[in-house]
């Protein structure tokens, strides 16, 4: 290696020698900005309780039809998905920090629509607002926690990332509990007013400060975050000439291009919105009288492992869990589909979708005993995906890209995760009418599989390394 290509290689930020960053407010900084997908959870979570009370609602207040249920539910992901591009947009333009303070607006709005609502268009167009703030969220919020993390928790950082959206989820099932529609909106606002408030005193990456040659406000930015002013070089200006698309024919682009794509491709095609989709049924089937302790029981089993993760990413390594994750997933909807495969096979059920709950012709100890089959496999599905395919994708979206592309790369991965979670949502019951449900779920079962072995072989492990460390990797220096 000559000596320039050394002087290349060397982080852009990076611990002199072999001493640690001990600074603290890095954790208070990542704390800020995950309020931003905490936010994005709520707002998932919100329409689990949200319509039954809707649907129930006595004129003069909006009330909810099946099929508006159904949009009311789905439109997010739309939102979301246009919120990926803005994101991967503004991330680039305004910065980081800007674009986490830019995405409460909508959040607020959208929940300030949500609860001043009189018909049920104002309500869609509350939950559009919503979905394009969780899609500029599920962007933003990885890369500025990446960008302001040492090696050492980096990991465990944006691992918290998946881990606040779990807990969004389960604050709204809790909180449906108790408070109606309008009400549970108006909490709604809550987490990204703290988040605008606590942002405001945050600083900027060091790493996009220094693209922008602020080497001033880079150098206290990262006296804040780390404690001491760390050993950092000025990126070169041709290295960061922004996105087009002859950079893909670069290995340095289309490699991560490629895994971060296809991670939010595996994770959507896992089955885990189909799982979900059918959490409250099952349970029932179990004879779980209430339903919504079901949707909290998958809630805290959903935090518990994430949180798991969060603890182990930095010594387990980003593949090993992928690859963990992806076994158990693979074994439980394997599960899962021959628990249909019992019920649904008889002489007297179809495939029509009418019967899509699980019928048998099975005395009812039996068909109560094949039903705590499918809890088991479930809850065993959702503690899997939680400890790898749930938080890892949006971990390594975050770390695989080089600065100059991190923007166009990163809202093309977050826009291909919600339009696969539209689709997959869309389209599971058409699947299970032409291949049964069993069939259906055995599918995601061979994406799963498709998945582990992507994971073996094609994803890179990325603990402990600087972000230009893992860029050298794949540009093969």
């Amino acid at each position: 290696m000559t000596p320039d290509d050394q002087e290349e290689a060397q982080p852009l930020l990076g611990p002199p020698g072999s001493s640690t960053p001990r600074g603290r407010r890095v954790f208070l900084a990542a704390f800020a900005a995950a309020l931003g997908p905490l936010s994005f959870g709520f707002a998932l979570g919100y329409s689990s309780p949200a319509i039954p009370s809707l649907q129930r609602a006595a004129p003069p207040a909006p009330r909810l039809n099946d099929s508006a249920a159904s949009w009311f539910g789905a439109i997010v992901t739309l939102g979301a998905a246009a919120g990926g591009v803005l994101g991967g947009w503004l991330v680039d333009r305004a910065g980081r920090k800007l674009s986490l303070l830019l995405c409460t607006v909508p959040f607020v709005v959208g929940f300030a629509v949500i609860t001043a609502a009189q018909d049920v268009w104002m309500l869609l167009g509350g939950r559009l607002l919503t979905g394009l703030a969780c899609g500029i969220a599920s962007l933003v919020a990885p890369v500025y926690i990446s960008e302001i993390a040492y090696p050492a928790v980096r990991g465990m950082l944006g691992s918290c990332v998946q881990l606040m959206v779990v807990i969004g989820i389960l604050l709204a099932y809790l909180a449906g509990w108790v408070l109606e529609w309008r009400w549970l909106a108006v909490l709604g606002c809550m987490p990204p007013s703290l988040m605008l408030l606590l942002m405001c005193w945050m600083p900027e990456t060091p790493r996009f400060l220094l693209t922008q040659h602020r080497h001033q406000e880079a150098m206290a930015a990262l006296q804040f975050l780390w404690g001491s002013e760390q050993g950092w070089a000025e990126p070169s200006i041709g290295e960061h000439q922004g996105f087009h698309l002859a950079l893909l024919a670069q290995p340095g682009i289309y490699k991560p291009f490629i895994i971060g794509v296809s991670l939010m491709a595996f994770q959507q095609l896992s089955g885990v919105n189909a799982i979900m989709f059918y959490a409250e049924t099952i349970f029932e089937e179990a004879k779980f009288k209430d339903s919504s302790l079901a949707s909290v029981i998958v809630g805290v089993i959903q935090v518990l492992f994430t949180a798991v993760a969060a603890l182990i990413m930095d010594r387990a390594g980003r593949r090993l869990l992928l690859v963990l994750s992806g076994v158990v997933m693979v074994f439980s909807t394997s599960a899962f589909g021959a628990y249909f495969k019992l019920t649904q096979d008889g002489p007297n059920n179809s495939s029509h979708l009418a019967l899509l709950v699980p019928v048998s012709t099975e005395p009812t100890d039996t068909s109560v005993g094949l039903a705590w089959l499918a809890v088991g496999s479930m809850c065993l599905f959702i503690a899997g995906f939680a400890i790898g395919w749930g938080p890892i994708p949006w971990l390594l979206m975050s770390e695989i890209f080089p600065l100059h592309v991190k923007g166009v790369a990163t809202g093309i991965c977050v826009l291909t995760n919600w339009l696969m979670a539209f689709l997959v949502t869309k389209e599971f019951s058409s699947l299970m009418v032409v291949l049964r449900p069993y069939g259906a779920f055995w599918l995601t079962s061979a994406f799963c599989i498709f998945g582990v072995l992507f994971s073996l072989f094609c994803v890179p492990e990325t603990k402990g390394k600087t972000l230009e460390q893992i860029t050298a990797h794949f540009e093969g220096r």
